[in-house]
């Protein structure tokens, strides 16, 4: 059996146990750090949030909030151990400190009187440079949240938590996005001190739902124009053979952009795949030390080494952080590699909830790295999303002979912290999210002393849940569930369990008894049988029962350090077994935490979709979920021959539906799963509905 020194990073840092460093105000010099902290008065404003009439909003106890904008730089000791993992670091360009730098863009709202507050840090991880917090937060406000109007319910401002946001992500861009700027690696020679042009192969999956989109942008930048260097293949579906396309119908457009020959568009929903020799690989895996050092200055630092004043100073008590979908697998990888322990030996989240993350990781600390890319059913397989390991414990996979978990390093450290991984079902469906959740082979195991896990049963993909009869390029209408009032529920019961070391709910997820296994055919797929799911035959509805199955892939003898010598690689490796949650007579599952939508339906959700014909059905339809509406009355079922029961059948009246959403919702809230605010406002929303009306 090999040791965890094996797996990938884990020999170059040694694990050596971190040393307190006290509690100093201002970091030396000599340590990496967040060295200086611009805000921009131009696009600053204290306080925001103002009506109209140019009135600050106040909420409750707490009052007024600042909006604070700007960019902060720092620098990583190459050599520390907690740094010595990032790819390529080795290679950066240092400053004259023997530093190497970066920048980022950072955004804070907080308390205009930080007594006020409850001196807790959300720190909201970006969604490729986006803020997803709105939902939660009961408001819209996009990516730059302004107005009285764009705090909405204003949730986490009337708790009186300072928010804050940087870059990490080096793939995000676009007006109001949180970027960062990070160096390129190069290898050192004597004869020139720019280095030499690093360069390798990289991979491109290509898919576009229109047909008028006739360029595609490259990752990384071509390190020849020669096109005799590079293969274009396309397919229709993901089971179809791939079509080499010859060098006559396709063109380099310049280094960093393909084409069709004379302009002709991709075809719809057709995949395409690039591959080509790429130059000039960014030293990506800074974008984990720019989150731990931003939060470590926040919570510690009295002033940058500029003078320019922490504008948190002295208030951070604990600090939490908050993800959708990619920064939750950007936030698994985070704990893995140890960057949840600051450069002084601390703590850097004391509470982390994940949302829609599973068992996966970003593939950010990688040569090449394209953290924007995630796997799903139709796309993206053949990218290191998600090597073992997929769980938090420390476990042996007989698969690769390695012994790791999530939790090794911080166990270690002393620096892990507690975590709620809330998981919908469709990463069961498209990712192999109950990985998460059991040992390689797929049986159980029992949840770590800091995390619990959470399936919102018949959930899709979601920040908020898809609008209402919308298919966009699925089958069916997508789902509407709105997971939100779960996860605020589960922060508070975060919260309480960080500081009040309150017992958190127990976890929901499917287990012996409840789980159905996929069997695995080719491709990155496999299928569940509809008979051992206990699907329903519901007109007008296909079921293939096409899901996502986990591959050990061989990316080649450099993996370890970060470096694809074989991109992309070939599905011949074996699988790693993962199951979903067995449904009920209507097609909703029946683990998990079902939310009243699921409790007291009006229609079979679910976490899986399919692609309409137009856009590459029957293939998996990615993220999306379905809503397949249930009849009004006995006849009209009857009359289609849906076997599940009517509106009328379930609930009689609509009292009656009201009644058991009632019901639905006061026993999650008993659970601790929805606050009394959400409970009533589902009741409110049900009274209010046309059911049965």
């Amino acid at each position: 059996m090999k040791t965890i020194g094996t797996n990938r990073n884990l020999s170059r840092l040694g694990l050596a146990l971190a040393t307190a460093a006290g509690t100093a105000l201002t970091a030396p010099p000599s340590e990496a750090r967040i060295t200086e902290i611009k805000i921009d008065p131009m696009t600053s404003e204290k306080p925001t949030f103002k009506d109209t009439a140019g009135v600050p909003r106040s909420f409750g106890n707490v009052g007024t909030y600042d909006k604070l904008r700007g960019k902060a730089f720092g620098e990583v000791d190459p050599t520390d151990r907690r740094n010595a993992l990032i790819t390529d670091i080795a290679l950066a360009p240092r400053n004259v400190r023997g530093m190497v730098e970066y920048s980022m863009d950072i955004y804070i709202l907080k308390p205009s009187d930080l007594h006020l507050g409850n001196h807790k840090l959300f720190m909201e991880v970006n969604n490729r440079g986006s803020k997803l917090f709105g939902s939660l937060n009961l408001s819209g406000g996009g990516n730059n949240p302004t107005t009285a109007a764009d705090a909405g319910g204003a949730f986490l401002m009337n708790q009186g938590y300072s928010m804050a946001w940087n870059g990490w992500d080096i793939s995000a861009s676009g007006k109001d996005s949180l970027t960062i700027t990070v160096p390129v690696a190069t290898k050192p020679v004597a004869t020139n001190p720019r280095g030499v042009t690093i360069t390798g192969p990289s991979y491109e999956y290509i898919v576009f739902d229109n047909a008028t989109t006739t360029k595609s942008t490259l990752a990384y930048a071509a390190s020849s124009l020669d096109k005799t260097l590079a293969t274009l293949t396309k397919r229709q579906h993901l089971t179809d053979p791939r079509i080499p396309m010859s060098e006559k119908e396709w063109t380099f457009l310049d280094e960093r952009t393909i084409q069709l020959t004379g302009g002709a568009p991709f075809q719809q929903s057709w995949i395409y795949e690039f591959t080509y020799t790429a130059k000039d690989p960014l030293v990506a895996g800074l974008g984990f030390a720019a989150t731990r050092d931003f939060v470590e200055f926040l919570r510690n630092a009295r002033a940058d080494d500029k003078g320019n004043a922490n504008p948190l100073f002295g208030d951070v008590q604990n600090a939490y952080a908050f993800t959708v979908s990619q920064p939750g697998r950007y936030m698994n990888d985070f704990i893995w590699l140890g960057f949840n322990e600051d450069e002084n030996g601390r703590r850097v989240f004391d509470g982390l909830e994940n949302w829609i993350a599973a068992g996966d990781g970003v593939a950010l600390n990688f040569r090449f790295a394209q953290p924007g890319r995630t796997e799903r059913n139709r796309q993206n397989h053949l990218y290191p999303e998600a090597p073992f390991p997929f769980a938090f414990p420390p476990m042996f996979d007989p698969l690769t002979g390695k012994t790791d978990g999530r939790n090794v390093r911080c166990t270690r450290t002393g620096t892990c912290p507690k975590v709620f991984e809330v998981i919908s079902a469709n990463e069961y469906w498209v990712k192999a999210g109950s990985l998460v959740h059991t040992d390689p082979q797929g049986k159980d195991i029992p949840d770590p002393a800091n995390v619990r896990f959470y399936l919102l049963s018949s959930v899709e993909h979601t920040g908020s849940g898809a609008p209402p009869f919308s298919p966009g390029v699925c089958q069916q209408f997508r789902n509407t569930t709105d997971p939100n009032p779960a996860l605020r529920a589960l922060l508070f019961a975060l919260d309480e369990w960080v500081t009040k070391e309150t017992t958190p709910p127990k976890s929901e997820v499917p287990r012996e008894g409840t789980a159905v296994f996929s069997v695995p055919q080719a491709n990155g797929l496999g299928f569940v049988p509809q008979e051992a799911l206990g699907w329903p035959n519901i007109p007008g509805v296909t079921y293939t029962g096409v899901i996502t199955v986990r591959h050990l892939f061989n990316w080649g003898d450099s993996f370890d350090e970060g470096i694809l010598t074989n991109n992309p690689p070939a599905f011949s490796g074996p699988v790693y077994p993962s199951f979903v949650s067995r449904v009920d007579k209507d097609g909703n599952e029946v683990a998990g935490i079902r939310l009243p939508p699921v409790e007291a339906p009006i229609a079979t959700t679910s976490g899986w979709g399919l692609r309409a014909a137009a856009f590459g059905g029957p293939d998996g339809c990615e993220s999306s979920g379905q809503w397949i509406p249930f009849a009004t009355t006995r006849s009209a079922r009857l009359a289609t021959g849906d076997p599940r029961k009517s509106l009328e059948e379930r609930y009689k009246d609509h009292d009656g539906y009201v009644k058991e959403v009632t019901k639905a919702a006061e026993k999650l809230e008993k659970k601790r799963l929805l606050l009394p605010s959400d409970v009533k406002r589902y009741i409110d929303e049900a009274d209010a509905s046309q059911v049965l009306r």
